[in-house]
């Protein structure tokens, strides 16, 4: 039962993600209220993905290497720096168009790099395939892009700062649930 929920979680995150853009004439009916009913959707995703995570059995498909801890702990770590970056506009963001999608983009590659059971795959793969999906959605809608302004190396050091603060309580509740995200 954990990987129908699983599945059915990620399919649902999916479709109220892009129900925006493969369907605007029927979300732009929905007007202001539709922005809640997508929420609610994406909750109940979110809800049904980690209930299912946490409930499915574990199938081994591959076994990542130890070194991998740490490519993948520097990766999550960016992944926090670009969504903080799309609230604190750095050089960065002038540069990078879709800075919460590249966010998680390297926060699923990280976790597929040192979780090769079949559940880890199914999530976080899935996420990394919503967030491509995601960025070819967006950039077709939507092809031109204006930089933001007045973007500075400073707000790029104090959105790493946020990212870092965020990354080390994320740490900390992994540790929490039995996950310890860090080498011994």
């Amino acid at each position: 039962m954990g990987f129908i929920l699983l599945i059915l979680g990620i399919a649902l995150f999916i479709g109220a993600h892009a129900f925006k853009r493969l369907a605007p004439d029927a979300r732009s009916r929905l007007g202001e209220p539709g922005k809640g009913l997508v929420a609610l959707l994406l909750l109940v995703a979110i809800v049904l993905m980690v209930i299912g995570y946490r409930s499915a059995g574990f199938v081994n498909v591959w076994f990542p290497p130890a070194f991998m801890i740490h490519i993948a702990n520097l990766l999550i770590l960016i992944g926090f720096w670009f969504f903080a970056l799309s609230a604190i506009p750095g050089t960065i963001s002038a540069r990078v168009r879709h800075k919460q999608l590249t966010g998680v983009k390297a926060w699923a590659v990280g976790h597929l790099l040192v979780n090769g059971d079949l559940a880890s795959i199914l999530l976080f793969g899935g996420l990394l395939g919503w967030a491509v999906f995601q960025v070819i959605l967006i950039n077709r809608a939507e092809p031109e892009w204006e930089r933001p302004a007045n973007a500075s190396v400073r707000n790029d050091a104090i959105a790493f700062g946020v990212g870092l603060v965020l990354y080390i309580i994320v740490a900390f509740v992994h540790t929490w649930l039995g996950y310890y995200p860090f080498p011994a």
